[in-house]
């Protein structure tokens, strides 16, 4: 399985928590869960980390089948909207967006 992480490093906006879930929630979750070869989605909002460590308030984890299919997923319609999307999240947020590809070890 290949697992692909968005962690957003920054902030949301004071005030703006319950807005920023919830814009998750509506408007990208359905989105996400759309994308061609989508085996599973999951977001997860920190709730506490260790001093000195860098702030991800979010991040979102979505699982493949293969490489392909992540690449099939990525070259969609469905993620370019998504994308699209996500510029309404970054008004709620300061910081920056990073992706990182992982190989699932099952045992």
């Amino acid at each position: 399985m290949i697992i692909r992480q968005a962690f957003f490093e920054g902030r949301i906006h004071a005030g703006q928590e319950e807005a920023f879930k919830t814009y998750v929630a509506e408007k990208l979750m359905p989105m996400w869960l759309a994308f061609p070869g989508i085996k599973e989605v999951r977001v997860l909002y920190n709730i506490a980390r260790d001093e000195g460590a860098p702030s991800y308030p979010m991040v979102l984890s979505t699982m493949y089948e293969s490489r392909e299919a992540l690449a099939a997923a990525l070259e969609s319609p469905v993620r370019y909207e998504s994308r699209d999307m996500t510029k309404g999240l970054l008004d709620m947020f300061d910081g920056h967006i990073h992706h990182h590809v992982f190989d699932l070890a099952l045992s």
